[in-house]
């Protein structure tokens, strides 16, 4: 009898214990990325924003990593939506049929900085795109863009739009593609990890990427000459996003927390990030001896002229999505102006 009341004694202390604050009950979410670890999007975009949400929560949401990412980087948003793992994002350069309105941050000759692009392209995400459900099927939590992308080449410097006149570069779709062929290369979509061997096999002449690939995916070991374009020939745009079904089961509480540290403060995070990252790239190149080519304001004036018509069939892809394109285009110019200001 003695032993019985001892017994229903710690089983009364330990209800008091579980129903004590802040002993609810935690939940551990997946997360993956379809670049190394080493990268900066995992390691200081998806890894600091998860301790962010922890510190937000309390602890009461947490994450943990794949070590493997489930599906090809284009299919994303379906392993999301599909519960293959809860959170990870994609670029709008490998589904552009899927997911038009990001492209607009992806046209040439936008601001600087990754930072600069990510909050202004937030900024208009969320007044402009979100309405039009361009991410339904899961939870988004943020829109950013990496640095300015330029042209990397293994045989040839490229002076002028001359030079890319039938060059193989490797793009990862979307506007990048669209760039480069309004430009006269032979362009053609492969995702980013397989750089490398593409440039080294010489099965691509030369690659659009932002800075920062260079180091992320030692190209510094086989590129030879760089060209660097005021605001980049192009950027890339990602969505981050978690599984809707996950997020609804989350409390309010809690959702409100990790939209705290989401939206344009993600952008922002994601932007910074990708800055310093592009500022290690561009240490590698120099350390690598690669001849880094400013283009001249000749060739400044010819692509901007050539690609003219990429930011009219934007507009177009806008107005069909319910979106008016053309003032979406120039408030997203002004945003450029106001977050470059520090505004």
């Amino acid at each position: 009898m003695k032993a019985f009341r001892i017994l229903a004694s710690l089983a009364a202390a330990l209800a008091l214990v579980a129903g004590a604050p802040g002993a609810s009950a935690q939940t551990v979410l997946t997360m993956s990325s379809w670049v190394p670890p080493s990268h900066s999007l995992t390691r200081d975009v998806l890894g600091v924003w998860a301790k962010q949400v922890e510190a937000a929560t309390n602890g009461r949401v947490k994450f943990e990593m794949l070590p493997k990412h489930p599906s090809a980087p284009p299919g994303t948003f379906d392993a999301v939506r599909d519960g293959l793992v809860d959170v990870s994002f994609v670029t709008a350069s490998y589904t552009p049929a899927r997911h038009p309105l990001p492209l607009m941050a992806e046209l040439p000759g936008a601001g600087a900085t990754a930072e600069i692009n990510s909050v202004a392209f937030s900024r208009i995400h969320w007044k402009y795109f979100q309405p039009a459900n361009e991410y339904k099927g899961v939870k988004l939590l943020g829109v950013f863009t990496h640095g300015p992308g330029q042209i990397f080449s293994v045989k040839k410097p490229v002076n002028s739009v001359a030079d890319l006149a039938g060059m193989k570069i490797r793009t990862g779709g979307g506007i990048a593609e669209a760039s480069a062929k309004a430009l006269g290369a032979s362009a053609f979509v492969k995702p980013a990890p397989e750089s490398y061997e593409l440039l080294s096999s010489g099965i691509a002449d030369g690659t659009f990427f932002p800075i920062e690939s260079i180091k992320s995916f030692n190209l510094d070991k086989v590129v030879k000459y760089a060209t660097f374009f005021p605001g980049g020939f192009y950027s890339s745009s990602f969505g981050f996003f978690m599984n809707e079904d996950k997020w609804n089961k989350l409390s309010k509480q809690d959702q409100d927390a990790i939209l705290s540290v989401s939206g344009e403060p993600l952008a922002r995070l994601a932007g910074k990030s990708w800055d310093a990252a592009d500022r290690g790239g561009l240490d590698a190149l120099k350390a690598a001896n690669v001849t880094i080519i400013e283009a001249s304001p000749a060739f400044v004036a010819d692509v901007r002229q050539r690609t003219a018509p990429l930011v009219q069939e934007w507009i177009k892809s806008a107005n069909a999505k319910g979106v008016d394109g053309a003032k979406a285009w120039a408030e997203y110019q002004d945003e450029l102006k106001k977050v470059a200001a520090g505004k």
